[in-house]
């Protein structure tokens, strides 16, 4: 089997294809407004028939978004982004009777069992996650060097010793291209390489600390205080965790604020559209997704990303989305919010993180 799974595009030969007729193209009466019937978007690749015998994939295509078409290419764009008069696809079938294809069994592979009853056909806790990690560590190695590779990290990765100094080394080693998080995951990195505690509590030892609840907020003030996390890895002298790795290495992040936040650090993004789209621009360059122990923000980025990504030699490749946490339920809301494609690994994120850069990092 091939490391990336081979996309074999539709055959557009069928009668009923050959006959579709051309999509249907309406302007968009005002900015920000799309037209009746408009075609809602897919994280699945979708072919819109923009002239005879040409359908156009539309690129990156991600859910919740429209088809605006201009010299028979499309792009893919958010409703409130759109400009008046923008050519937007309209037509709400899907299998070619008005000019809109969408393909979601280009990466599927035949099953050794084709069974129609079966034990154990979907992912739990009690499924064994043997092949599903020997799969990540290959294609973290490709994806290194020939792809873009995403983390959607949760507070949690900061609270223990190991987890933390795994997700420091897979940094500084090339297998993360941007980290995605909020306020807090910064912040208690930060807390860690300064007073050795997250929320005041020993990321080794567990013990809690003497006022060790006005650590995080220490830090807070101090970060603030210095103008930035770059500044602050300066004057604070800070040599070891995931903000030093990530600005050791120019590994951009976004930090999307919340109404929760403390603070917040001056990187944080208060203005939730702005680091929407900051995001946003991550996940349409991702080949590799990895969100750990975040529920919100793996929603909120699996709705982003595409389910494949067209290369630059116009190769379709998928592109891979792991959710890794200790409950099923995080996992099933995010396939019930769109993003099928997402695996699940079920574990606590300090063993599975300890484990992948055990393998990855001889």
């Amino acid at each position: 089997m091939s490391l990336i799974a081979v996309f074999t595009p539709p055959d557009f030969e069928q009668d009923h294809l050959k006959k579709s007729p051309l999509a249907t193209l309406e302007p968009a009466p005002a900015d920000g407004i799309a037209p009746d019937n408009y075609h809602a978007t897919s994280n699945h690749p979708e072919y819109i028939k923009v002239k005879d015998n040409l359908w156009a994939l539309a690129p990156e295509s991600r859910m919740d978004a429209v088809f605006v078409v201009k010299d028979c290419t499309v792009d893919v764009v958010e409703a409130r982004n759109l400009r008046a008069g923008d050519l937007v696809v309209t037509g709400r079938t899907e299998n070619g009777e008005e000019g809109i294809l969408v393909h979601n069994t280009g990466f599927m592979q035949t099953r050794a069992n084709e069974d129609k009853f079966s034990f154990r056909s979907r992912g739990t806790r009690e499924t064994p996650f043997s092949y599903s990690y020997d799969a990540l560590y290959e294609i973290l190695k490709h994806d290194r060097d020939h792809g873009h590779i995403v983390w959607v990290l949760g507070p949690a990765v900061a609270f223990d010793k190991d987890s933390r100094a795994a997700m420091q080394g897979l940094i500084e080693n090339g297998y993360c291209h941007g980290l995605m998080a909020g306020n807090a995951l910064a912040t208690h990195d930060i807390e860690a390489a300064i007073y050795n505690t997250g929320l005041g509590q020993n990321i080794y030892t567990q013990t809690l600390q003497p006022m060790g609840h006005y650590n995080h907020l220490d830090i807070l003030n101090q970060v603030r205080k210095a103008g930035s996390i770059k500044k602050a890895i300066k004057t604070l002298g800070i040599d070891n965790g995931i903000m030093y790795a990530c600005e050791k290495n120019n590994v951009p992040y976004v930090l999307a604020g919340s109404i929760r936040d403390d603070g917040p650090l001056p990187e944080t993004v208060g203005n939730v559209y702005t680091s929407q789209d900051l995001m946003r621009s991550h996940a349409r360059k991702a080949t590799t997704v990895i969100t750990m122990a975040t529920q919100l923000h793996s929603i909120a980025f699996g709705n982003m990303t595409p389910g494949y990504k067209v290369l630059e030699d116009g190769t379709v490749r998928p592109v891979y989305f792991y959710v890794v946490d200790m409950s099923e339920f995080s996992a099933d809301k995010l396939a019930n919010r769109g993003s099928a494609q997402a695996q699940a690994i079920l574990t606590n994120v300090q063993d599975f993180i300890v484990n992948l850069w055990n393998h990855l990092k001889n």
